[in-house]
């Protein structure tokens, strides 16, 4: 709950930028002069950017929420069997044997999509976030595959 809280109040904060920084960017191209409007549009273009890229990780965050609430309403969720350190840290040897067990579970299953949810929490609980988010995608576009065809 707290990580949703988290998400939705820097997503505000991010929209008021945006529109913060886009009065700026109309402002600037109201003046009219060559540079102004050359500014202006720039100045722009970095909240569009920035709205794309809220919403693509607003979408994934809430497709993986879905796959995840699936997951645990079949009794599917990996437990948490990580070491710990006495500072709370997860343990890198106890990370890695977990991680060698989901990805021979993904090999083993290529298409099926809770193996790859799987290996995308032991991606991240090995602290290698670009690989979990990419295993993430992957079996959320399985799930999605799967939906579709049925």
């Amino acid at each position: 709950m707290r990580a949703k809280i988290t998400y939705t109040v820097t997503a505000a904060v991010l929209v008021v930028y945006f529109v913060l920084v886009g009065s700026r960017g109309l402002l600037l191209i109201q003046n009219g002069t060559p540079v102004t409007v050359a500014f202006g549009v720039a100045v722009l273009i970095l909240p569009v950017i920035g709205v794309w890229f809220l919403w693509k990780n607003t979408q994934f965050v809430r497709k993986a929420n879905r796959l995840a609430a699936q997951l645990d309403a079949e009794g599917g969720l990996p437990v948490d069997e990580l070491r710990r350190t006495p500072s709370g840290r997860i343990d890198r040897d106890s990370a890695d044997e977990v991680f060698a067990r989901r990805k021979a579970e993904t090999e083993a299953a290529p298409d099926d999509w809770r193996s790859w949810f799987r290996l995308a929490v032991a991606y991240h609980d090995a602290r290698d976030t670009p690989r979990a988010r990419k295993a993430m995608q992957r079996a959320i576009s399985l799930h999605e595959g799967r939906t579709v065809g049925a």
